[in-house]
């Protein structure tokens, strides 16, 4: 992914899980509150719970925990954690303690760069990589099943006009299980610079999956999409996310409606097609507006909450039927980023 740094720093620290509360003291983690306490939103649509950084530096088995690009939730309840570094940790859904891990690697036994995760009905994990970029289908075990087309232009560049670690980062199924739809991070060459791909597959009667329709989303100005996760009507909640040197992060969670969206699949270049109607989109709350809630920053940040947020999943919804969302930030092994996991009520 386009923020990894090249310094790293990997610390021994807790192996039992806690979390930070709004007055930033540690106690036992809890899936959150049954209701936010006032003070709490972050905008009319979106509230926060608290946060934790329980695993922040710290290893499971001599595996560094963190790293984390993805979210998903088990067919048993808990959760599953995709490092970028090709680790693929079970964790405890109300502590957040690692309970396992699998190493993931591609068919010549390489590792991947994993950014895109979905737990499919079956239990088979259909992981995304941006080194090519691939989905590739896998066992809970780690062995690879089959792997999905990619068409040609989303391929990174000369195979295609992606450009390297701006390919596939978000990756939802849809309800009902019948659509698989990836997002591109960034825009492709030729394409406007704000306007990044969406790639979906439909499930053929065999279980496997071909290409369908793709989509084009506009994405605010300098920042990508890390993250994108299905809501259960079908609509989506998108990521958006930049960094500014000396600034710090910039991260947006949009609604986003692709209903009524062009098929852009046959469309080679997205600039100058007033044809074309993009992916419809709702700005839900910019997290820099969350209270921060005693967090703490490692180095500059509009609100010390903020860090470099990559990972989402929808956990289900709360008794006022909100959506109960769950955040993840990758700390790239840095030291002064920070692994921060972030309890989130959304009313879509």
């Amino acid at each position: 992914m386009r923020l990894r740094t090249v310094l790293a720093t990997l610390a021994a620290g807790l192996a039992a899980a806690t979390t930070l509360t709004a007055a930033g003291t540690a106690q036992a983690a809890p899936a959150g509150p049954a209701n936010p306490p006032a003070g709490h939103a972050c905008s009319p649509a979106v509230t926060i719970d608290g946060f934790t950084d329980a695993l922040d530096k710290t290893t499971y088995h001599g595996t560094f925990v963190g790293n984390f690009s993805a979210l998903a939730v088990d067919r048993d309840g808990s959760l599953a954690a995709l490092s970028d570094r090709s680790d693929l940790f079970r964790l405890d859904s109300r502590t957040l303690a690692p309970r396992g891990v699998v190493h993931l690697l591609d068919e010549r036994g390489a590792d991947l760069d994993s950014e895109g995760l979905v737990i499919d009905r079956d239990g088979t994990r259909l992981v995304g990589s941006e080194t090519e970029p691939s989905v590739r289908r896998y066992s809970p075990d780690g062995r690879i099943l089959d792997r999905l087309p990619v068409p040609s232009s989303l391929l990174v560049a000369p195979a295609g006009r992606a450009t390297a670690n701006a390919t596939f980062e978000g990756l939802t199924l849809l309800p009902g299980g019948h659509t698989l739809l990836a997002s591109m991070e960034e825009p492709l060459a030729g394409d406007a610079a704000d306007l990044v791909r969406f790639q979906t597959w439909t499930r053929t009667a065999g279980g496997r999956f071909r290409l369908a329709a793709q989509y084009a989303y506009r994405i605010d100005a300098g920042l990508g999409v890390p993250e994108v996760q299905a809501t259960p009507d079908g609509r989506l909640l998108v990521l958006e996310r930049g960094f500014t040197a000396g600034v710090g992060n910039t991260v947006r969670l949009y609604l986003a409606d692709p209903r009524h969206a062009t098929d852009t699949r046959g469309i080679e270049s997205l600039t100058g097609q007033p044809g074309v109607r993009p992916i419809r989109k709702t700005l839900l709350a910019d997290i820099a507006d969350c209270p921060s809630l005693g967090a703490t920053a490692k180095q500059p940040q509009p609100n010390p909450l903020l860090d470099n947020i990559e990972g989402m999943t929808v956990t289900g919804r709360d008794h006022a039927g909100r959506l109960k969302v769950l955040l993840v930030s990758d700390d790239n092994q840095n030291a002064v980023q920070t692994t921060r996991f972030y309890h989130l009520r959304v009313r879509v």
